[in-house]
């Protein structure tokens, strides 16, 4: 057997080849360099394989090499063709990043999510997940990897967006497992590695006098008036803030009548796909006369068509859903009240009046 001083010898006596034992041996190129060959025989054919340049291949690491591929063949695999199936294997997951698999997971899903939902999804990904695994071949992302990613997500005080993005991340796993371009889920059983997700109600006002306060602070400070028309609406209301924010100026009828209504399509609903598409599930508000009031004053301000509250800047957009949100911190209500937070006054309050009037009320909708 060979040894490393022999290795690095000049040759003797012209000799091309130094034999290690077992098919192994070291060739003498005319160049002078010297290359790790293995001889073998498979189904009476005899083959040879390559495993690379001396010293970057040293004499141990050589003989490493033709014990596994001694295994292999004693399976009765061929050493040279498996060599080219790895090959092409790892050329195929260095395509195959996790951010190209991801993209491809969105398209797909984006036929069953609404386009804002969408929008939202791809944005989340290329914020807090594309930036640490994007680049990363997907079948080649570690369980360790994928924790850290969430656990910064974690640090910012957003477990729920942590959850979220690791149910996206195991979904993106799936559609790469049903592509045959990964083989395992690392983000499958994760959930439970997080902090859990602090359920409650959300932070609202209690009595019909801490609402009327609260819009008198609100409205009382400078702000876009179609924010401040928002909010009031949404109080007389009680509808989701997406609701609202999306409200156009059609889906208000009878203003002028005795019976307003807003009628607000399904599509904009918060129901399964199937129900979203169904008009038979639009929703019908009556309106006070104070809403009423409320939507005339908004639509004198943007016009008769189209959105009613428009962002400030791009007219065919609504405004964003931070906008209430920060006029009512900045009016002192921050962790006392959210706009989401009116469905709970609407439902606190009437189920307090229909107790002291022994009924039940059904303050909840599904808009």
């Amino acid at each position: 057997m060979l040894t490393d001083l022999q290795c690095k010898a000049p040759p003797i006596d012209g000799k091309s080849k130094l034999f290690d034992g077992h098919g192994l041996y070291l060739e003498i190129l005319k160049s002078g360099a010297r290359s790790w060959r293995w001889k073998y025989r498979i189904h009476g054919k005899e083959k040879r394989l390559t495993f690379g340049l001396y010293p970057d291949v040293s004499l141990k690491k050589a003989r490493i090499a033709r014990e596994k591929a001694a295994a292999l063949l004693r399976t009765g695999v061929d050493p040279s063709i498996d060599r080219v199936l790895q090959a092409a294997q790892a050329a195929a997951q260095g395509e195959h990043t996790f951010k190209s698999v991801a993209l491809s997971w969105h398209a797909n899903q984006s036929k069953l999510f609404k386009p804002r939902h969408a929008k939202h999804v791809l944005r989340t990904l290329e914020n807090d997940v594309f930036p640490a695994i994007g680049k990363l071949p997907i079948a080649q992302i570690t369980s360790p990897q994928i924790v850290a990613l969430l656990r910064k997500i974690e640090s910012r005080g957003s477990a729920d967006v942590a959850h979220r993005a690791r149910q996206r991340i195991s979904d993106i796993f799936v559609h790469a497992i049903a592509s045959a371009i990964a083989t395992n889920n690392p983000a499958a059983e994760m959930g439970k590695a997080l902090s859990p997700i602090r359920h409650g109600h959300y932070p609202a006002v209690q009595t019909v006098a801490e609402a009327r306060e609260l819009l008198k602070v609100v409205e009382a400070r400078p702000a876009y008036p179609l924010t401040r028309l928002a909010s009031r609406l949404l109080a007389l209301t009680a509808v989701r803030s997406g609701v609202l924010r999306l409200a156009e100026v059609h889906e208000f009828e009878d203003l002028n009548g005795d019976s307003p209504i807003w009628r607000i399509p399904a599509a904009k609903m918060k129901l399964a796909q199937d129900r979203r598409a169904d008009p038979s599930y639009e929703f019908i508000v009556p309106l006070s006369h104070q809403a009423v009031e409320v939507v005339k004053v908004a639509i004198d301000f943007t016009g008769t068509t189209g959105l009613i509250f428009r962002s400030v800047r791009f007219a065919n957009r609504p405004i964003s859903d931070s906008t209430i949100s920060k006029l009512y911190r900045e009016a002192g209500y921050a962790g006392i009240h959210l706009p989401h937070g009116w469905r709970a006054t609407f439902s606190t309050v009437l189920n307090r009046l229909a107790a002291e009037e022994g009924r039940q009320a059904t303050a909840k909708s599904s808009t």
